[in-house]
């Protein structure tokens, strides 16, 4: 299930993230690469550490939790800091799938990725190529959103970032932990989740909203781990 999520930032705060990045260090963006993805990684980072990342980690974050779709799609448990990339022309990261379980710098806990989430920072017209590209079970999923926008998929996809071909491709990106670990049982209840929104605001809230609510809760009380 691949799901866009409109506007997590503002415009204003895509201007702030890339004022504060255009002044950060950028490293090889190999240092959070695996074994077999940091072959096909070539792209620049902003150490996981640093303070412009907490700094804009944070506003994402901040911003996340008040996100009613990104909620309902993720079921999140844990959230992964946002981590910053940046391609710039000719680079690329070949197809690869993410390593399942991330730790790093100042985190206490292992977060399983359920989840794999990209948000975007450069206006998809300032730049040549840079497609994210998802392989899911209908053939390939070619993403390139506007600034603010994000895109959330499955952890399990392959996928890959096409080269760059003129200009600079600047995103965050980071994993999630889902409190309901299946995929299919997790798009199962997305689609419940929205059905119900789409009857409330159609209908108001009626006995059968009421009695739809209670059977999503009751599911996600069922398999939820927490």
């Amino acid at each position: 299930m691949l799901i866009r999520i409109p506007q997590v930032l503002s415009t204003e705060e895509v201007v702030h993230c890339r004022h504060v990045l255009e002044a950060a260090a950028w490293v090889d963006g190999k240092i959070t690469a695996g074994a077999q993805s940091r072959e096909a990684k070539r792209n620049l980072q902003i150490p996981q550490n640093s303070e412009a990342s907490r700094e804009l980690g944070e506003i994402i974050l901040r911003r996340l939790g008040s996100n009613e779709l990104f909620t309902s799609a993720a079921l999140p448990l844990r959230v992964y800091p946002p981590l910053f990339n940046r391609y710039d022309e000719g680079m690329a990261f070949g197809t690869h799938i993410d390593n399942a379980v991330r730790s790093g710098p100042g985190i206490n806990v292992r977060v399983r990725t359920d989840l794999s989430a990209t948000l975007f920072l450069t206006a998809p017209e300032d730049y040549g190529g840079g497609e994210l590209v998802i392989e899911d079970t209908y053939g390939e999923q070619r993403v390139k959103f506007a600034a603010g926008d994000m895109v959330l998929y499955p952890a399990t996809s392959r996928h890959r970032v096409e080269p760059v071909t003129h200009g600079s491709r600047w995103c965050s990106f980071f994993w999630i932990q889902s409190m309901v670990r299946d995929g299919e049982t997790r798009s199962l209840l997305f689609d419940l989740d929205t059905a119900i929104q789409s009857v409330r605001g159609k209908h108001g809230e009626t006995e059968e909203a009421v009695r739809l609510t209670g059977v999503y809760h009751n599911l996600v009380r069922r398999w939820a781990e927490v």
